[in-house]
This record gives structure tokens, C-alpha cells and sequence, in this order.
């Protein structure tokens, strides 16, 4: 069932009414900015938004869990130079969708409670009889600090205050000024000092630990710890002051609790083993999707690249024949060794109105457990799953041998890529078996990536690349050149890490098995021996791209 469809279901139970003839507002708090913030009530509201109204920093947040065909409108940044002129246009743009009998989300960062021009938009609905509820997000000022390791209270410190630099006057500094509690400071990287000089004339310590995160939430996050006294000076060696990047909106937390040591055994995002990495996935987009979720769990950053297009077999006929044969009982065994054969299949049965019952009475195999996930999606679980090495060796080690008195039948159908190796067709064949080896679609190279995609892989711009076969080394090469020095190289298996060496490419990393899976997980390990070897030499943690001539210097600019 579709996200739409499913949050229509539930429409009545949820608040949601039929769209009045006014209809109606959803002021929604997207969070800091990581995707997985949004709370289940957000989600919904999306799913049934005919108009979506978000600021730039959120509007990919939301735009995710919107229905297709809705109309997305964009509005100002917060604490850019249009904002004010542009607050009443968003406000007028809300107002006039509404009228039109349409449901509003409009969306804003963190919290909408925390937001002025999201009041004063809701008094206007208010005022013109415009239906209209409140979704809390998770404030920045209250998410960030936990991304980046810096508990706001703890037993002995109860009193929080919370500074807009913006809008902050002269007797809000004081009075936290005078305050020993945490504050918390929403301002800018090129203000963040200034908003430290108010403190420290309002009465602050200089030594006053302080840390300052960009982009938090997000795996483009980064924190300096500093004090109030040099903040400033911190910010100079790291070389992201002076830049025209200044304007980056930051948050600031004040206080013992935000001091360094604390943070080094709290910062639990920051440290994840590969925490902002660029790791290209060089799959088709089927395949890439779990393969990315995976790798955004370690902090890293998937950017996925097809090197690999799967079309229909040039002449159908062979595959038809096949699938006759699997219906008419001419097959003992089926026997797949890819997603994609699962799809090649699936695809040809939906063509004749067949659906996973014409399996049944047939023994079904799977070369891995990704395969046979796929099966089980088609209502298909499988007989056969390889128990050690998932690939057509470990297949052929557990598949029984044909006897003629306990198997009725000694044909295996083998639906597969037209450039599969012949291991598996050897072996079934020296166990006594029949097999029609069916050509069930082809792999053809992809067109090549975007010209930027291309210059980053051969200008050192990616962290790591997982190679998945030798084919996927072949292809990216072919495709978008050779990827540079600095970048580590996973491989999946032997097989793949020889066809790379023998592009010119240091092999980094390799797989204990043959699954992806087991491949990020040993590039994981790899970014955590990598980080921890330089905490111990008390060297900065950086990213292997930041190895090449001039990364420094542009590493604020990606953020």
C-alpha cells in the first residue's frame, strides 16, 4: 500500500477532517535536519499535503514523505538577508493556498513553537478563520547539542537558558551573563565570537568551556570545543574563519557541560567509524538502496553511481519456454543466483498473470540471503540457502545430488545473467543434474555519472568506493575514470580485488565473505582502526579525501 494511500486509511482517526472549503494549515517542525527526527504525526501530515511550504534547509527533509504531485513552494532561509521581506510573502503564499480549499504543511526547522514568523502565520489563520494544527519538531537548540555529545542538564546543573544572537538585548545578555547554568546560543559561525564577548562582558568567565556544531544532526556535522575567551582563535586555526561560508547557522552551548573531556566520552555521532565519509556505491539503484541504509548507519554518506544497466534478454523466446517448463512440471529445481533473476522471473510471471503459486511442488534455491529476501517479497521462501560461503560455490557444497529414486525429475532451470560464469552449471552437472541454463537478462555498461560525480572520483572527492564484482571495477573505470589515490578500495572478494589491482588501484579493504553486507560492515571496521590510530597519536580524525592538495582549504564550502 502506498504511504498516501495508507495515511488516507487512517485520515479520520488521525484529526485529519475532509479539506473544508478554507481548508486547512499544518505548521510542522522538521527538526535540525537529520531525516529520521520527524516525528510519525509529521509523516502523516505529509502523506496528505496538497501544497508543501518549506524553508530551503528542510524542504528535502519533507519533501521524502510528500504525496506525488504535490505543489512545493520554497521560502527564505531563517536569518538571511530576504527574510523579513519575504516573511510576509510565505505568510500571504500559506493564506492563499489555504483559501483555495487545499491542506498546507508548512514547514519550518526545529520547532514551529520556536519560530516568530510561524506565530505570526498562525495568528493570520487564526484571525481569517483558517483551520489550522501544530506539529512539534525537535528544536535545534535541543537536538543539536544531543548529536553532539553535550548534555544540556545533569544532577547538579538544572538551570538552561536558550539565546537568539539575532534577537537577543542587552538585558537578555545580562541576565545570562549572571547565570552560572547551561546556554544555549543560536547564532552563526562568523557572529559566534561576538555572541561570546556579550557573555563575557555580561559577566561569563573567559575560561568558560564552550562548543560550537555546524550542520548538526546531519553527517555534514562539526563541533569545536573552545572557550568563551578562544572561540575565536579556535575557529582561525581550523581554518573555517574567514570564509564566505561565515553565514552557516551554528549552535553554541555554554558551560561546564560542554567541556572537551566530557565530550570525548559522549560524542556518539561524530564517532561513528565512518562519519562523513563519501563513500561511492558503484551498483544499480536496485541494489543499492540496503546497501546505502547500511552505510548511513556507520555516518557515512552513500552516493550511488549505476554501473551497471539490466535489460530483457535480445530474443525472449528461451526465457518463455523456461517458464512454460515451470509450470508444466518439466522442473525439479529452480535455481537463483541474483536479485535480478528474481525480478527477471517475477516480471515474466506477472506478463502471463501468474503469481507464486506456480512454485509450488518446486524445490526453490537462493545463492544468498539478499536473493532469497527477494524471493520471500514475492511470496517465494526459499529450500535452499547456502549455510557457509554465499556465492555458487557454497550453493553447489549444500545441493544434494540427483536420485533417481527420491527425485522424480533431474532438470534444473538456471535463470541467470548472460555474462554469469559456468560454476555453478558445472557443478550441478557433476551432481547428476539436467540444467537449462536460461539467459534471463543482460548487464549492460550505464551511461557514465554527471561531470562533477566524475571529477570527484578521479580528483580524490570520495572517502572509499565498495566494488561489488569485477564487473562494477570494469564498468567504473570504463565509465567515470579511475578513482584517485587518496580514495580507500572495499572489495567484495578475491576476484574483485585482483580485476582492481589490475586497474592500477591499491585494494584497502576486503570482504571475510562474499556479501555486501559483510563488505561495509569490514570497511566500518577499517574507518574505526583508521580513527582510533589517530585519537592515539593525538592527530586530528580526518577523512581520506582531506589527504589531497587543497581539501583543507574547501572543506567548509561542503558542509
Amino acid at each position: 500500500m502506498s504511504p498516501t494511500a495508507s495515511a488516507n486509511k487512517g485520515y479520520p482517526d488521525q484529526g485529519y477532517p475532509a479539506a473544508p472549503a478554507t481548508g486547512h494549515v499544518t505548521f510542522l517542525g522538521a527538526g535540525p535536519g537529520d531525516p529520521g527526527l520527524l516525528t510519525l504525526r509529521a509523516v502523516e501530515a505529509l502523506a496528505v499535503a496538497d501544497v508543501l511550504i518549506a524553508e530551503p534547509a528542510v524542504l528535502d527533509v519533507v519533501r521524502t514523505h510528500a504525496r506525488e504531485g504535490v505543489d512545493v513552494q520554497g521560502t527564505a532561509a531563517p536569518g538571511s538577508p530576504d527574510e523579513s521581506s519575504t516573511a510576509a510573502d510565505a505568510a500571504n503564499l500559506v493564506m492563499a493556498s489555504a483559501r483555495g480549499g487545499r491542506r498546507v504543511v508548512r514547514a519550518v526547522t526545529g520547532d514551529p513553537g520556536l519560530d516568530a514568523n510561524a506565530a505570526d502565520e498562525m495568528l493570520a489563520c487564526a484571525s481569517a478563520g483558517i483551520p489550522f494544527e501544530v506539529v512539534p519538531g525537535i528544536a535545534s537548540a535541543v537536538g543539536v547539542p544531543a548529536y553532539a555529545g553535550v548534555p544540556l542538564r545533569d544532577g547538579s546543573v538544572t538551570d538552561v537558558r536558550f539565546v537568539d544572537a539575532r534577537t537577543a538585548s542587552e538585558r537578555c545578555w545580562t541576565e545570562v551573563g549572571a547565570s552560572d547554568g547551561t546556554v544555549v546560543v543560536s547564532t552563526t559561525l562568523e557572529t559566534v565570537a561576538a555572541a561570546a564577548g556579550e557573555l563575557v562582558s555580561a559577566g561569563r568567565k573567559p575560561d568558560t568551556p564552550l562548543t560550537v556544531t555546524v550542520a548538526g544532526t546531519t553527517t555534514r556535522q562539526r563541533t569545536w570545543n573552545a572557550t568563551l575567551g578562544t572561540v575565536a582563535q579556535v575557529l582561525k586555526q581550523a581554518k573555517v574563519l574567514p570564509s564566505p561560508e561565515g553565514h552557516q547557522p551554528v549552535i553554541a552551548v555554554v558551560g561546564e557541560r560542554s567541556g572537551a573531556a566530557r565530550r570525548d566520552e559522549l560524542s556518539w555521532f561524530e564517532s561513528k567509524p565512518l562519519f562523513g565519509w563519501r563513500v561511492l556505491v558503484p551498483r544499480t539503484k536496485e541494489q543499492a538502496a540496503s546497501l546505502s541504509d547500511q552505510l548511513v548507519s556507520y555516518g557515512a554518506v552513500p552516493h550511488e553511481v549505476p554501473t551497471i544497466a539490466v535489460e530483457p534478454p535480445r530474443t525472449p523466446q528461451q526465457m518463455e519456454r523456461a517458464v512454460k517448463g515451470l509450470v508444466t512440471g518439466r522442473y525439479e529445481w529452480i535455481a537463483f543466483t541474483s536479485v535480478n533473476a528474481v525480478k527477471a522471473v517475477r516480471e515474466k510471471f506477472e506478463e502471463y498473470g501468474l503469481d507464486a503459486r506456480a512454485f509450488a511442488g518446486i524445490k526453490v534455491a537462493a545463492v544468498g540471503e539478499q536473493t532469497a529476501a527477494a524471493l520471500i517479497a514475492f511470496g517465494v521462501k526459499p529450500d535452499l540457502v547456502p549455510s557457509g560461503e554465499q556465492s555458487a560455490a557454497g550453493l553447489l557444497e549444500d545441493w544434494p545430488p540427483y536420485d533417481p529414486v527420491f527425485d522424480p525429475i533431474d532438470r534444473v532451470f538456471l535463470p541467470r545473467a548472460d555474462i554469469a560464469t559456468e560454476t555453478l552449471v558445472a557443478g550441478l552437472i557433476d551432481l547428476g543434474w539436467e540444467v537449462d541454463d536460461v539467459t534471463a537478462y543482460r548487464t549492460v555498461r550505464a551511461s557514465p555519472p554527471p561531470a562533477d560525480t566524475r571529477e570527484a572520483i578521479k580528483g580524490g572527492g570520495f572517502d572509499a568506493v565498495l566494488f561489488t564484482s569485477s564487473s562494477t571495477v570494469r564498468n567504473l573505470v570504463g565509465i567515470a575514470g579511475k578513482p584517485h589515490n587518496v580514495t580507500v578500495i572495499a572489495c567484495i572478494g578475491p576476484a574483485t580485488a585482483k580485476t582492481a589491482e589490475e586497474h592500477g588501484l591499491r585494494v584497502d579493504v576486503m570482504a571475510p565473505e562474499p556479501s555486501v553486507h559483510k563488505l561495509a560492515e569490514a570497511l566500518a571496521e577499517f574507518g574505526a582502526s583508521r580513527r582510533a590510530a589517530a585519537v592515539e597519536a593525538g592527530d586530528p580524525v580526518t577523512r581520506p579525501s582531506e589527504k589531497r592538495p587543497g581539501a583543507r582549504r574547501r572543506r567548509v564550502a561542503t558542509q
